[in-house]
């Protein structure tokens, strides 16, 4: 663990599985570092167990959670009781940033160690060193793509989303595009998700300087999604990949 973080901007993969987990794998999870602030983005099935190998889970200082699909939060449960069993339980609890979907599922009543904060299309937060910024994608019910911005840095996440949305929502000067890419053209309308081919062309089109790509179903084939990507990003991409991480 980093003694002195600095101005320094990180994303950590804790997980990046689409739908569902492949052998070895996790849910939807990502670790956010901003100086001192650490943000956890997403608490999919798995998640947590490679948390605790990159920060002291009490250290967290939020967990953001994009929509309600199990994949993507049910980690929230290990979370709470680790807060309330661990060898450093919580002193307060933790904060967390969801749809109201997100905390009916959840049972907020009986989470006593999560603090539930109510987040929508348009709504911003303030997280220590991190500021973000909410906006629906087009997917199930109500999902949020978000914009963090801190250290003189801008991270874009898209969540889940089928093409009929525009990462330009999320603001210009993204230094790295965290997008899906569930699977490969031939599959495009199957699902509300992106493909390779449209996640690349909506990081060019946003002026995205980095695209990382994740949430691909565990059947489909890594290698053919990047390529695809590639050629429609016009640059390199790169891959999340469980406890990879990038540097703003």
């Amino acid at each position: 663990m980093a003694t002195d973080p600095g101005d320094a901007f990180t994303l950590t993969v804790l997980g990046c599985d689409g739908s569902w987990p492949g052998p070895g794998g996790a849910g939807s999870g990502y670790l956010v570092r901003i100086c001192d602030t650490a943000v956890v983005l997403d608490a999919g099935p798995g998640t947590f167990a490679t948390l605790q190998q990159v920060i002291d889970p009490a250290e967290v200082d939020a967990v953001v959670i994009s929509h309600h699909h199990h994949d993507h939060w049910t980690d929230l449960f290990a979370m709470d009781a680790h807060a309330r069993f661990g060898a450093r339980p919580r002193r307060a609890p933790l904060p967390v940033y969801a749809p109201a979907r997100v905390a009916e599922l959840a049972g907020s009543d009986s989470t006593s160690m999560l603090e539930w904060h109510e987040i929508t299309h348009g709504a911003r937060a303030g997280i220590g060193e991190a500021s973000c910024a909410f906006h629906r994608t087009d997917h199930a019910e109500e999902t949020l793509a978000v914009r963090i911005d801190g250290a003189g840095r801008a991270l874009g996440y898209s969540a889940d989303s089928g093409p009929d949305w525009s990462v330009h929502e999320l603001g210009s000067g993204l230094d790295l595009l965290l997008c899906e890419a569930t699977y490969t053209a031939e599959h495009e309308g199957t699902a509300g998700h992106l493909s390779a081919r449209q996640a690349g062309a909506a990081a060019r089109d946003a002026g995205a300087r980095r695209l990382v790509l994740t949430h691909r179903w565990p059947t489909v084939d890594a290698a053919a999604v990047a390529e695809e990507a590639e050629a429609a990003f016009g640059g390199p991409v790169e891959h999340a990949m469980i406890g990879r991480e990038f540097e703003l």
